[in-house]
């Protein structure tokens, strides 16, 4: 059972009902502070995720191989316009509250459904769960993307909601595309999953303090090479060695 996808999708919706309905008494200074807080608990999770890889080699090779592939392809382009086509199909039924103009509703919108449902994060927790039914890293996930919803809602409205429909839908294909995937794997192949999954949670934690702008969209086909990297570098590279 998807119970991490469900609980994730959940969040959304409930966070964006409680931002929609009580967002306006929160500062912006209480905003920032606690946006900085998701950072970090987003580079602990990484940090988790990363401590447990059996081919740091591997690993490394998937982030370099896979973010050039996003690069080249331009995946966080693809990401982006995917989004602005939800966008404009859910600014059809719902317009901007008073307080913002069009322009700004539809751009935020976009970004809190590239946020909700093409982060580097909730791809790997699908998978994951996915594979071996551990929901832990999306149950984690919730707790941030409550907050995170009930945020954007502050000033988009309930808007923010309804991006659980699409998210639960994209995250419970992958879910059972790792089904298929994982009798093909080994325990080492998928702590090296794992690890890859963690860089880029860290990745997004030092976007999401500021620090540094990782392209963490176009490093998602990092995780999908993880796994035939390793295999690769078990089977051929280190029997050389």
């Amino acid at each position: 059972m998807p119970i991490g996808i469900t609980v994730n999708a959940l969040s959304v919706l409930l966070g964006g009902i409680f931002g929609a309905l009580g967002g306006n008494k929160m500062s912006k200074g209480f905003k920032e502070s606690l946006n900085m807080a998701f950072g970090v608990c987003s580079m602990a999770m990484g940090i988790f995720a990363i401590a447990p890889m059996k081919n740091m080699a591997a690993v490394i090779f998937s982030i370099i191989i896979g973010t050039a592939i996003g690069l080249i392809f331009h995946l966080g382009e693809w990401i982006n316009r995917g989004a602005s086509n939800m966008q404009k199909f859910i600014s059809k039924f719902i317009h901007a509250p008073a307080a913002l103009d069009q322009k700004t509703f539809d751009a935020t919108l976009v970004t809190v459904i590239v946020l909700f449902c093409a982060s580097g994060t909730g791809i790997y927790g699908a998978l994951t769960e996915g594979m071996n039914g551990d929901a832990t890293i999306l149950i984690s996930k919730s707790i941030l993307d409550f907050f995170t919803a009930a945020i954007f809602a502050a000033n988009l409205g309930y808007v923010v909601s309804l991006i659980a429909v699409p998210q639960f839908v994209i995250f419970i294909i992958l879910f059972f595309a790792a089904h298929l995937i994982y009798p093909l794997t080994n325990p080492a192949m998928i702590l090296d999953f794992k690890a890859a999954g963690g860089v880029l949670m860290l990745a997004t934690g030092f976007r999401m303090v500021q620090v540094v702008m990782f392209p963490t969209a176009d490093m998602i086909p990092a995780m999908i090479v993880a796994m035939p990297i390793s295999w690769f570098w078990m089977a051929i590279i280190l029997p050389m060695l």
